[in-house]
């Protein structure tokens, strides 16, 4: 069965919505962008990293990885630190377009070693979709920050939640701006002959 790295509510219940088997255990590495790396090479490695901690302590089994980000202008705005944070956030995304990529990474035993557990293969592939922001008043930011929903999400809202008001329109997959893009994710285990 396949494993998954993330304590994600949202990525579980995408996972079990589209029928596909998983258990879950947490990834704990920090996640934090190193010096000049750009925002498409930190979520890759954000989810390779999740992806190989998890797999090192069950690597007869099969891991899905998943790290997602909002990019505006190049810069990365993960998961807030604080209130003053998630305002600052939702200010610079206020009728801006911005980028969301999710990248997801498996990875499990070689199935064409004999030694399926001594070798290791994986993938990480991403998908981006781009999200048109109407503009925010500031009484509204501070609404829905006090609301304390955009404290654990990237980019400081949840499209599938209170934050859906100021959404007129996305160009891609909607399920990669909530933390999981399905179908690449479905492509992929089907790829590797798990679903």
């Amino acid at each position: 069965m396949l494993i998954l790295a993330s304590a994600s509510p949202r990525r579980h219940e995408l996972l079990r919505t589209a029928g596909i088997p998983f258990t879950v255990q947490v990834a704990d590495i920090p996640e934090v962008p190193q010096p000049n790396e750009i925002p498409a090479a930190f979520v890759q490695r954000m989810a390779q990293e999740k992806a190989r901690s998890v797999w090192r302590k069950f690597p007869s089994q099969f891991v899905l990885g998943a790290d997602t980000i909002v990019i505006l202008e190049e810069q990365i705005l993960g998961k807030p630190r604080n209130a003053d944070d998630a305002a600052r956030m939702l200010r610079l995304l206020s009728g801006t377009t911005h980028r969301v990529t999710t990248a997801v990474c498996i990875c499990g035993p070689d199935n064409q070693s004999a030694e399926q557990s001594a070798v290791s293969r994986e993938e990480v592939r991403s998908e981006t979709t781009l999200v048109t922001m109407a503009e925010i008043a500031e009484h509204e930011i501070n609404d829905y920050v006090g609301t304390r929903e955009p404290m654990d999400k990237a980019g400081a809202y949840a499209i599938q939640g209170r934050a859906s008001r100021w959404v007129p329109k996305i160009e891609g997959d909607y399920f990669n701006v909530v933390g999981l893009p399905v179908a690449l994710v479905y492509r992929m285990l089907c790829e590797w002959k798990l679903v």
